[in-house]
């Protein structure tokens, strides 16, 4: 099932340049995966603290974009310029896990905890059931039908419409746990494919 993960090597293309200039500056792809954990954790705390403030919220679409591309140069550092290393494998993985745990848990201050907290454990589930590809010996898996960059999208569009004072209240209850399902779904979607390619 297609997810704009999809998108990304055009997205790399337009930030090459920039990764091979990081790179002739002595930039570390393990450098650029610690700075988008910090920034989405700083962001994630930022917001929860005041969410009362709705602007604060246009905080989130810049940041998950941020994020987004440094992800994408990570690992280009990683792969093209012969960064890659067993540590870098850990931090990618993990800091991926913690910046997605800031950035939703961030917004159980505007919306139900109990979705968002779902939320972010199908989130988490998700990515570990792609993950588990690598341990299979299919390799990482990216089945949608809601990945890293599906749920940047929608969080970003979220805090968007918060923040310009467009949000209908009447769906809050449901975004969430609709959110939730679908990254559910993305981890059944995951394991399927991945024991597809194992021949299962």
């Amino acid at each position: 099932m297609p997810t704009l993960y999809a998108l990304k090597p055009a997205f790399q293309a337009r930030l090459r340049p920039l990764a091979d200039r990081l790179a002739g500056a002595g930039v570390t792809a393990n450098q650029v995966t610690l700075l988008a954990a910090a920034l989405s954790v700083a962001t994630g705390l930022l917001v929860a603290a005041f969410a009362g403030h709705r602007a604060v919220f246009l905080l989130m679409p810049v940041v998950l974009f941020l994020r987004m591309a440094l992800n994408a140069i990570d690992g280009m550092l990683a792969r093209e310029h012969g960064q890659a290393s067993k540590l870098g494998m850990y931090l990618n993985e993990l800091c991926d896990v913690v910046s997605d745990l800031a950035l939703i848990l961030a917004f159980a201050a505007a919306f139900p905890a109990s979705g968002v907290v779902a939320f972010a454990i199908t989130a988490v589930i998700a990515e570990y059931a792609g993950v588990l590809g690598v341990a299979a010996g299919t390799g990482r898996n990216y089945a949608g039908p809601f990945g890293k960059s599906d749920r940047a999208l929608a969080l970003g569009i979220i805090a968007a419409l918060i923040a310009c004072g467009l949000w209908v209240e009447a769906i809050t209850p449901l975004v969430f746990p609709a959110m939730a399902t679908l990254s559910l779904a993305t981890a059944i979607n995951r394991i399927r494919s991945g024991l597809k390619a194992g021949g299962q």
